[in-house]
């Protein structure tokens, strides 16, 4: 029977905690690790002593939530392979952290997230539950380790796209039949049952474990009666033996600080002891540790004592090892049992919110389709456009698409009138006052798009072959060199956007000599050019491809002198730019994505996209040509192989040894000389070599028909 001096033992319950870093993280895992999967996965909080706050109006202490926290290394046991996740945030479990903040505890648990708000409603929950229950009870009562009495559960829905997260925990609490009855005192402070030599030989013994779980025994030590040693709960048998019931302490670090509550994770130790120990266990000396550090003279310990016994009862004995039944199912907000949700979107820093949705698409990509979609080497590729006219432009902003982070613009004009609506780049403002720069005024509205891209514009203009340069321009034609020189040594590949022909040679030498991609794109009425240059050595297939100028049998020279108004501005048909841009990107990330990068071949015609072909060289993305002509009336691509030329002006290794060896004095003589590229490779021999050959030639006369 119940004594009437008696209470029964109620006991605070656990609050979830979770930061916003936790989210973040939880995203970046769904969208890099998880994708599809509703696999449980661990899931690692933490907890530590109660607190309280002083009320310097009413002069008491006010008790805080005996709460739980998750931060951004809740996910540090999930192997995420070679993909980071942030990590950060919440208090690590101390016992990873030997000489850290004492009375810190881990709590592992469980985290399922569902792909969708119906499947998180429609979820068994009862079952979830009563397997962790289960697998709880099982492991302690066989390890005779209370550590997985502090289990959990968390169940979620993460919507992405809005920021809205759903999310129920569970902490399961084993339910004691009868239930645990406390001495009429209650819970009384520390210091009114023990010392304060004793309760500071307890903080010291805690502090200096190597292990913080959350329970201990303490007795006094036998060499020292006035101070008190701790023990671990496995070892219960022989640290009490010999010792009178009257000194034997059992502890816990309690997240509770209501006076007359000890907090949840008692409940489950109570019931432990009972299944372990049935006959020492009816009665115990529970002291709720809640201190952390010290307290200063003329104050107590916050850390209260107790004793506890359960009324006994035979069919409770015959039971005890039996699993109890658990509750735990966290009420929300309202005081009812049902899921919380954590809205992000309106505290998100909104930088944050656009460098995280930005490559949404991309990383959707690999859940179903593409699983070996490599993006961080899309992101990580720095690209230099040589243009930031119409494909400038269309290519920038495709680039974003992919995720590019790093994005270079270099030209020499400035936004005219004309140029807004056909370059999505620039406003009807930009084109005021003489139009501002094309490259600076470019990058500042990529950074407007996205300010997570390191965008940037030089005005920079390019020399050419065929348009000499004047004594007095010699220096600084030298220092634009040296600019685009080291613009070609800090990017990865290079997109020559340029509107005539000889401004490409320049970058398509440079190109060749630093070993960067390079990218082309070219115009016409209502066709395009697309294509890589080819490698300076050779692919795998035992050839070099070609680059732009290979297929010439003259060197570049002046095209933009004595033009008429529609050859000086660029007559093409309003949707070919983007159609050429997006075709380059594309071109250029399928490439990233080949096992031989730069030095991909290109495909056979008729070639197979079927990766197990080992005549296919293709991508994961698919085939990766050479070239492209569009032919936009009869909306058609053709891919063509184009070989490199030995007396190529552009690429050839008579030009770039020439370049390697005397640097900006041979460039020089190109732009100057106009026969200097063609004697320099052969090509002014071509032609006598052509009419040599003709000379051999049997020429035969028909006689002429009769009438």
């Amino acid at each position: 029977m119940t004594q009437p001096s008696s209470s029964l033992v109620q006991f605070t319950p656990f609050a979830s905690v979770v930061s916003p870093a936790f989210w973040h993280a939880l995203t970046s895992l769904k969208i890099d690790v998880l994708r599809l999967s509703d696999a449980p996965i661990p899931v690692t909080a933490s907890y530590s002593v109660g607190r309280t706050v002083h009320d310097r109006e009413t002069g008491r202490d006010v008790a805080l939530g005996c709460t739980i926290g998750l931060g951004e290394n809740a996910f540090d046991k999930v192997n995420r392979g070679n993909v980071a996740v942030t990590s950060g945030g919440v208090l690590g479990p101390a016992e990873t952290h030997e000489g850290g903040p004492p009375l810190v505890v881990k709590a592992d648990g469980i985290f399922k997230n569902f792909n969708t708000i119906e499947e998180f409603k429609a979820a068994d929950k009862s079952k979830l539950f009563n397997e962790v229950a289960d697998e709880m009870w099982k492991t302690a009562i066989t390890t005779r380790s209370p550590e997985a009495l502090t289990k959990f559960i968390m169940i979620a829905y993460a919507d992405l796209k809005k920021y809205k997260y759903y999310y129920w925990f569970a902490f399961p609490a084993f339910l004691s039949k009868p239930a645990w009855e406390i001495s009429p005192a209650g819970l009384t402070p520390a210091d009114k049952q023990f010392t304060m030599p004793q309760l500071m030989s307890i903080h010291t013994a805690l502090a200096n474990r190597s292990h913080h779980g959350p329970y201990f025994l303490a007795r006094p030590s036998p060499t020292q009666p006035s101070e008190y040693e701790v023990g671990a709960i496995q070892e219960y048998d022989s640290f009490f033996e010999g010792v009178a019931s009257q000194q034997q302490v059992i502890g816990f670090v309690d997240p509770s600080a209501l006076a007359e509550n000890p907090g949840w994770p008692l409940r489950n130790l109570l019931a432990f002891l009972r299944a372990l120990w049935p006959k020492t266990a009816q009665g115990v000396r529970i002291i709720c540790w809640r201190d952390e550090i010290v307290p200063i003279e003329g104050t107590s310990w916050k850390s209260r004592f107790g004793v506890l016994s359960q009324p006994s009862s035979p069919e409770a004995a015959a039971d005890a090892a039996e699993r109890p039944s658990a509750v735990g199912w966290e009420k929300n907000v309202q005081g009812k049992l049902g899921p919380r949700i954590a809205d992000l979107a309106p505290m998100m820093d909104p930088t944050r919110l656009a460098d995280q949705a930005v490559d949404l698409n991309l990383k959707l990509m690999r859940w179903r389709i593409l699983p070996a979609l490599d993006l961080d080497k899309v992101a990580q590729t720095r690209c230099l456009l040589l243009g930031a006219g119409t494909l400038g432009c269309y290519v920038a902003r495709t680039l974003m698409g992919w995720g590019v982070r790093t994005i270079t613009f270099v030209d020499s004009a400035r936004v005219s009138f004309s140029n807004p609506v056909r370059q999505p780049l620039f406003e009807f403002e930009d084109c005021l006052d003489g139009g501002k720069p094309k490259a600076a005024c470019a990058a500042e509205r990529l950074r407007k798009i996205f300010p997570g891209v390191n965008a940037s514009g030089h005005s920079l203009s390019i020399p050419m072959p065929g348009h000499p340069i004047p004594a007095g321009s010699v220096e600084q034609a030298k220092k634009d060199v040296e600019t685009l020189e080291k613009l070609f040594d800090e990017h990865d590949v290079v997109f020559l956007l340029m509107d005539s022909r000889e401004s490409r040679w320049l970058p398509t030498v440079l190109g060749a000599a630093k070993g960067k991609i390079v990218m082309n794109a070219a115009l016409g009425f209502d066709t395009f050019l697309v294509m890589r240059h080819g490698a300076r050595s050779s692919n795998a297939n035992g050839t070099r491809l070609g680059c732009y100028y290979c297929n010439d049998i003259v060197a570049p020279a002046d095209s933009l002198t004595d033009r008429t108004l529609d050859q000086m501005c660029t007559v093409t048909r309003p949707g070919l730019a983007s159609i050429a841009s997006s075709t380059a990107v594309e071109l250029l990330v399928s490439l990233l994505q080949h096992p031989d990068g730069i030095n991909a071949p290109a495909p056979p015609p008729q070639a197979s996209t079927d990766l197990s072909d080992p005549n296919a060289s293709a991508s994961i993305l698919g085939l990766v040509p050479h070239q492209l002509r569009g032919y936009l009336a009869q909306f058609r691509n053709i891919p063509i192989v184009g070989a490199a030329y030995d007396r190529c002006t552009g690429c050839s290794e008579t030009v770039l040894q020439a370049y390697e060896k005397d640097g900006f004095d041979m460039l020089l003589k190109a732009f100057n000389e106009q026969k200097y590229l063609e004697v320099l490779t052969g090509l002014d021999k071509l032609y006598d070599e052509g009419e040599a050959a003709l000379q051999d030639i049997d020429w035969a006369e028909e006689e002429e028909e009769e009438e």
